[in-house]
């Protein structure tokens, strides 16, 4: 199954060439990074090289670790929130300047999405596209939360970013104690309510586009909050589900370069779940 999430895409998809050819089943009670084979869903080593077998993979430099996850997360976030903070302090948005700011924010929403989809049909990671995308988003997510704070409700980018935290925090102690399961079913369900979602989201713009005003009625009053929730929902999910693949890379010995693809998985998912914070609190501050 491919998602919107290029380091999910390994859920139910087809390896690559080269990593296909491990076929050596796993004895029933045999460990991977010290969980039981039971909690993962791969039957064979998906990372697995022509010339290994699924018992000896990678070691030393050549497997990535959760080190690696962390600090390319860190790097590829922390571009994030340097541009943003950047974009607030560079790009003014009071009334003289506001149009130009945002023409400036939306051609970066722009270029980040082309990177975006440039690196989510890569085979594999590229730093350039991926440090790009979080430069841009960053740009537009600054100009974005300048606007809100400045117009509609002043104070809630702290809470949007707290909000953010306080969710990650919440998905990461669930997936820790295993409250949350998530497996090959866990994954189809989020993909075909991720899929319903955009759906909603394309029907809305377009209804707003050819005359229907508020279009669905997805930016305002209660059912923006709630449709703003249900997003909020699915981010969490989708953060689980990269938790489960850094935890998978690091078990099964990836190679290091699958560390860019964690950080670029993690960084739109939590952009995602801080839009959709920042929806829901925009909405509720304004009806207030």
């Amino acid at each position: 199954m491919r998602t919107s999430n290029p380091f999910l895409s390994r859920w139910g998809g087809t390896p690559d060439s080269g990593r296909a050819a491990a076929r050596a089943g796993r004895p029933v009670g045999a460990t991977v990074g010290g969980r039981p084979t039971d909690d993962h869903d791969y039957l064979t080593n998906p990372y697995a090289q022509a010339d290994q077998t699924d018992q000896a993979v990678r070691t030393g430099s050549t497997a990535v670790t959760m080190d690696d996850v962390v600090v390319r997360t860190a790097t590829t976030l922390g571009t994030v929130v340097l541009t943003a903070v950047l974009a607030w302090l560079l790009l003014p948005v009071d009334e003289a300047n506001l149009g130009r700011s945002y023409g400036l924010a939306t051609g970066a929403a722009l270029i980040a999405f082309v990177l975006a989809m440039i690196q989510s049909f890569k085979r594999t990671a590229s730093p350039g596209l991926i440090l790009g995308y979080a430069a841009f988003e960053g740009v537009f997510l600054g100009v974005l939360s300048s606007t809100i704070s400045t117009y509609i409700a002043p104070g809630v980018v702290v809470q949007a970013v707290l909000g953010t935290f306080a969710v990650s925090a919440g998905v990461l102690i669930a997936y820790r104690m295993r409250w949350i399961r998530v497996n090959q079913r866990f994954a189809g369900f989020v993909g075909a309510a991720a899929t319903g979602f955009v759906l909603l989201l394309v029907a809305d713009l377009l209804f707003s586009a050819f005359g229907a005003g508020d279009g669905l009625g997805f930016h305002s009053g209660g059912l923006g909050i709630v449709f703003g929730l249900v997003g909020i929902v699915l981010g969490a999910a989708f953060l689980a589900l990269d938790f489960k693949q850094v935890e998978d890379a690091v078990a099964y010995g990836a190679p290091r370069e699958e560390a860019w693809l964690a950080a670029f998985g993690l960084t739109t998912t939590l952009v995602w779940i801080y839009l959709e914070v920042l929806r829901v609190l925009s909405l509720f501050n304004s009806d207030n």
